[in-house]
């Protein structure tokens, strides 16, 4: 690719943009090339017409930028550039970011996330997250003395439930269940649930 030292005001806007450029983007735009300087090529036609990078291209000029590299593209025809202008445009959009990446890049990157396009307040609520998250882990699998005690202490009521539950059902003789029509004639009948299984014993 051969890329060539251009003055920008040698640059000409393309008469329709696919494009429409937002404040904020633009604001990001200027934190990138504050931060990383001019990271790819303004892609131009051999009349100097912008077919790919009009962001780019107002974020120098509005820095005071008098020269940007650019990449001419010669032969293409009228539909051509629209293509390649539409194709610019929609194939960055169809990527899928890989979050265990991201997350992992975010976590190493903790005590510096000043990035472009990115909030870095949304960030930092990821990032502590993460590390609420590591503490669990961390603890798990940890318990204090209280703690333990509690346990054997709910588990002996348990065991004590369990005891009189069974004791009282060998102490009740369940009798075989009335047909539903004495059921419906006795509505005196009387039955207790059972504290171990809730099934009915009929008294």
């Amino acid at each position: 690719m051969n890329v060539i030292r251009k003055r920008l005001d040698e640059l000409k806007r393309p008469e329709r943009n696919v494009r429409m450029h937002t404040d904020k983007q633009l604001h990001e735009f200027r934190r990138s090339v504050e931060m990383f300087g001019q990271i790819r090529p303004i892609v131009i036609d051999e009349s100097n017409v912008i077919l790919a990078g009009n962001g780019l291209y107002e974020t120098l000029c509005s820095m005071g930028h008098s020269e940007a590299d650019c990449y001419v593209v010669s032969g293409l025809t009228e539909a051509e550039k629209k293509k390649l202008m539409l194709a610019d445009n929609r194939v960055f959009d169809l990527g899928v970011d890989d979050l265990s990446v991201f997350d992992s890049f975010i976590l190493e990157l903790k005590d510096d996330l000043d990035i472009p396009g990115f909030e870095e307040d949304l960030l930092r609520s990821i990032v502590m997250d993460a590390d609420a998250a590591g503490d669990t882990l961390r603890e798990y699998g940890t318990i204090d003395d209280d703690r333990i005690e509690n346990i054997k202490e709910t588990g002996q009521r348990y065991e004590t439930m369990e005891e009189a539950a069974a004791k009282q059902s060998e102490e009740v003789a369940p009798a075989p269940p009335p047909k539903a029509q004495d059921i419906q004639s006795d509505p005196t009948h009387k039955y207790i649930i059972c504290p171990k299984c809730g099934e009915r014993i009929w008294l």
